[in-house]
């Protein structure tokens, strides 16, 4: 018997365990042109969190009581589709459950990499896609830019901190506790900041950043997106790519620094890695190169078994991850 996590109820604040359900989903015979696939891997990731809520955002909120979906990795089981055979390794969008029935064309084969296929839930997949284009098209990264980027312990963060030091440039990184920051400077950070050091992120930012930032990409907001105000260059350019400060909360956030997009006129962009899907060979083609290289390292924070799903989740907001995040089913 199928069986996926459902959204019980929609939470106020943080999410628990009361929100979510485990429902049998069946199972019934395939139609023509679709697949089944029996998965292998789940991603949990921060943005799931607005996609509880319901209201218009640019991705629709999951359905109460119906599967929730996701990042995921698995293997064709049955087949009546010309697209694929059984046994073929498949990624898709219908995670948060153990087996999937999806038309062929919501099916993407595995890209021709050596690496293992969780990697396409990481650093080379949505997580990975994020820190390159937000780098290379949202904020232009330039050789010789001093780059800071928040949550550099996480799926994006830490691949940011790579793709930035194989592009030349300066990076800074901020992290949660000794272990994660000792982490990020093994990946090749100039500096890492604990922000859990009781030091504030403005000033810790000021002691490592003499000469300003040029790029700030954007995993935290809150205090972090303040400090890279207060520490911005003339023309900094930020890419805003999560703010899992303000996810769960109701409060609104204080900038004391805002005001200095105005003098110096920093350039502060919010996106989607979706805009830019189209570019994905690019992707593929320039992480292959330093993967070849070398240049690249990734971790993996694993929780086993579909029905710890939920609590993989949750951990994403207390810092219970380095690198990326995963269901192994």
């Amino acid at each position: 018997m199928a069986r996926a996590w459902s959204l019980k109820s929609r939470p106020q604040g943080m999410p628990t365990m009361d929100n979510f359900e485990l429902v049998d989903l069946g199972r019934r015979e395939l139609a023509d042109g679709e697949v089944r696939i029996a998965n292998s891997w789940l991603s949990v990731d921060p943005y799931m969190r607005g996609r509880m809520n319901d209201v218009k955002s640019y991705t629709p909120p999951f359905e109460l009581g119906k599967p929730m979906q996701g990042g995921a990795i698995g293997r064709v089981v049955e087949s009546r589709s010309d697209r694929y055979r059984e046994g073929d390794m498949v990624q898709h969008f219908a995670g948060w459950r153990d087996e999937a029935v999806l038309p062929a064309d919501q099916v993407q084969p595995l890209p021709q990499l050596d690496v293992d296929p969780q990697a396409f839930l990481g650093q080379l997949g949505m997580p990975g896609m994020t820190a390159y284009f937000g780098l290379t098209e949202v904020a232009g990264l330039k050789e010789g830019d001093t780059v800071f980027v928040s949550a550099a312990a996480g799926a994006v963060g830490s691949t940011v901190v790579q793709i930035a030091k194989a592009k030349g440039c300066h990076v800074i990184g901020s992290a949660g506790g000794a272990d994660k920051c000792a982490w990020v400077q093994s990946l090749g950070a100039d500096a890492v900041i604990d922000y859990k050091s009781g030091t504030p992120v403005v000033k810790a930012l000021g002691e490592v950043a003499r000469n300003g930032i040029d790029v700030y990409f954007d995993n935290v907001g809150g205090e972090h997106l303040d400090a890279a105000l207060a520490h911005a260059n003339v023309h900094a350019r930020f890419a805003i790519c999560g703010m899992i400060d303000v996810y769960n909360s109701a409060e609104p956030t204080s900038l004391r620094y805002l005001a200095r997009l105005i003098g110096n006129r920093v350039r502060m962009q919010g996106f989607i890695v979706s805009d830019y899907v189209g570019k994905a060979a690019d992707f593929y083609r320039d992480m292959g190169g330093w993967l070849g290289e070398g240049k690249l390292q990734r971790q993996e924070t694993v929780f086993d078994g579909l029905e710890r799903a939920p609590d993989a989740f949750l951990a994403l907001f207390s810092g219970g991850n380095t690198g990326k995040m995963l269901v192994r089913v």
